[in-house]
């Protein structure tokens, strides 16, 4: 297999001769784990600035809503980064007058909550509004492509974690979701994708990467390893209640728990119980930052055991589902700001609507909880099949 960053013939036939600069992070690396900066500038290629996403170029900012500053600058290239994270989420003008392409090399993880796709959608509109050039060079998504969890947003439930109509567990590649983006939502900027070679979107990181000899890069300081990936789609849900979702420790989004869960409570519920592919270690942890910060919390480790049972939106939706009729004094959900939403409850917009937390508070049996998730994912999985570039 061939990640776009390492199809150095094509990337010269669409770069020759353009003035660059580049979505990326300090994870943006080839096989040889070579930065996609390094790789650009050797081949050639003008490289006039660095733009850097959520968490910062060097992936120094841990939580939500942590700002970089909007101009930094990195000594070892010589090049002004500028934030994509903080007062703006676009491009301003001015970062784009020396520009003739914008090149985007991030690492995506599959769901639809992962702002680095609404990074390249903005970035892809600024591109349309200056008749600016967009490039992606596409990577795999890590928990295949083939997979769908989850209904879309609806609408007035649009936010930072949520801008188009997609499923939660989306199953496509940066590429073809620019695609989506540029053609069945209207961008419609100059966009070319350097395709990858070799991919099969059936397989999950781990079935091809140890065999290449391909290393796990960070791409966000929470998601230290392909089995936190494999867990998100489902677990950046907790991101919008008082439960920790394992920030703070070494296994975020792997771990979860809180002060007052009892192990044999949680584990005997019926919602839980009823789920497939999945088990849950009792264990305790102590976060070092973010939720319960010092305090010894009461929790579980989330093992993987069966994949194509194991369903990961449907698992956390049970965490949640199973906590609230727990510990209905203890649980609650967070209150905005969230994801530069101030009105919105942040489940709202994770989930893409408000009916499945109004339902939670009805004391709504799970299976109507999860239906309400659900919603549009039929439409969703019509609509991508004329996007997929890989078969």
């Amino acid at each position: 297999m061939r990640i776009g960053l390492e199809k150095h013939s094509d990337i010269k036939k669409v770069l020759k001769g353009k003035k660059v600069s580049i979505v990326c992070n300090i994870s943006s690396v080839d096989k040889e784990l070579k930065h996609v900066v390094d790789v650009l500038m050797k081949l050639g290629i003008k490289v006039r600035s660095i733009m850097g996403p959520q968490h910062g170029f060097i992936i120094d900012k841990q939580d939500n809503m942590k700002e970089s500053d909007h101009i930094q600058y990195s000594s070892e290239y010589g090049l002004p980064i500028y934030s994509l994270y903080g007062e703006s989420r676009e491009p301003k003008d001015h970062m784009l007058d020396d520009v003739d392409t914008v090149v985007y090399d991030l690492q995506d993880v599959g769901a639809r909550y992962y702002t680095f796709i609404y990074t390249m959608a903005y970035v892809m509109k600024a591109c349309a509004r200056l008749k600016k050039q967009f490039v992606v060079l596409d990577r795999p998504n890590p928990i295949n492509g083939v997979d769908i969890e989850g209904g879309t947003v609806q609408k007035g439930f649009e936010s930072f974690v949520g801008m188009f109509p997609i499923s939660n567990r989306h199953g496509m590649t940066v590429g073809e979701l620019a695609l989506m983006f540029n053609e069945e939502f209207g961008i419609e900027c100059d966009l070319k994708i350097v395709k990858m070679d070799g991919w099969n979107r059936k397989k999950y990181w781990d079935e091809y990467a140890p065999r290449e000899k391909r290393s796990w890069v960070l791409p966000s300081p929470n998601m230290p390893s392909f089995d936190a990936a494999l867990v998100y789609t489902g677990q950046c849900l907790l991101e919008a209640t008082n439960i920790s979702e394992g920030r703070g420790t070494t296994k975020p989004f792997e771990i979860f728990g809180a002060t007052f869960i009892k192990h044999k409570d949680f584990l005997s519920n019926s919602a839980i119980k009823s789920l497939k592919g999945v088990k849950f270690r009792p264990l305790f942890f102590e976060p070092t930052f973010n939720k319960f910060m010092g305090d010894i919390c009461t929790g579980f480790q989330v093992h993987v055991t069966d994949r194509k049972t194991f369903n990961s939106l449907k698992t956390s939706l049970a965490i949640i589902y199973a906590l609230k009729n727990l510990y209905p004094n203890d649980f609650f959900f967070t209150l905005p700001p969230y994801e530069y939403e101030y009105e919105k409850m942040p489940i709202d917009i994770l989930l893409g609507s408000s009916k499945p937390r109004e339902l939670l508070e009805q004391e709504c049996f799970f299976k109507a909880f999860y239906a309400a998730v659900d919603k549009g994912s039929d439409v969703f999985s019509k609509t991508r099949r004329k996007y997929l570039i890989y078969k």
